[in-house]
């Protein structure tokens, strides 16, 4: 997990909402990546499926079996849906997402999924992964105001 928050560090850098994943094969990182929906002007480039991306080409094979995937934030509806359909094994993330989260905070994609069951651990490292979250939208609104004013 502190790697993905390495991923997630290099979003906030970059502008972009600091989330930051990484995929994990037999104990050895094989792709990672951050947020760069505002850089690749893409609504898809989300951190999860940038690194799900990379780590297909890596292994030449869309079936992540056996893969864990380390989030800093839940996954939104549409990153639970590559994680299922990309047969990753397990799934960490840090903090829940209550606007987005497909993970059982707004809603619950992997509850009874019929074709393939994602073992979930959530919380990890949780405060880290919030404060660089809150930090990123703080500054955001003062920004904002500055503005404004």
């Amino acid at each position: 997990m502190k790697a993905a928050l390495e991923e997630a560090q290099k979003a906030y850098d970059a502008g972009e909402v600091p989330v930051g994943a990484v995929l994990v094969f037999q104990n050895q990182i094989i792709a990672r990546a951050y947020n760069q929906v505002e850089s690749l002007q893409d609504a898809t480039a989300h951190a999860e499926m940038l690194c799900l991306k990379q780590a297909a080409q890596e292994r030449g094979n869309w079936r992540l079996i056996e893969c864990t995937l380390y989030s800093t934030l839940e996954p939104c509806l549409m990153c639970a849906g590559a994680v299922i359909l990309s047969r990753v094994k397990t799934l960490v993330w840090g903090a829940s997402d209550f606007r987005h989260g497909g993970g059982g905070s707004l809603t619950d994609a992997f509850s009874g999924h019929p074709i393939h069951q994602v073992e979930i651990r959530q919380g990890i490292l949780q405060e880290e992964a919030s404060n660089l979250l809150k930090r990123f939208f703080r500054e955001r609104r003062e920004c904002k105001m500055s503005l404004m004013n």
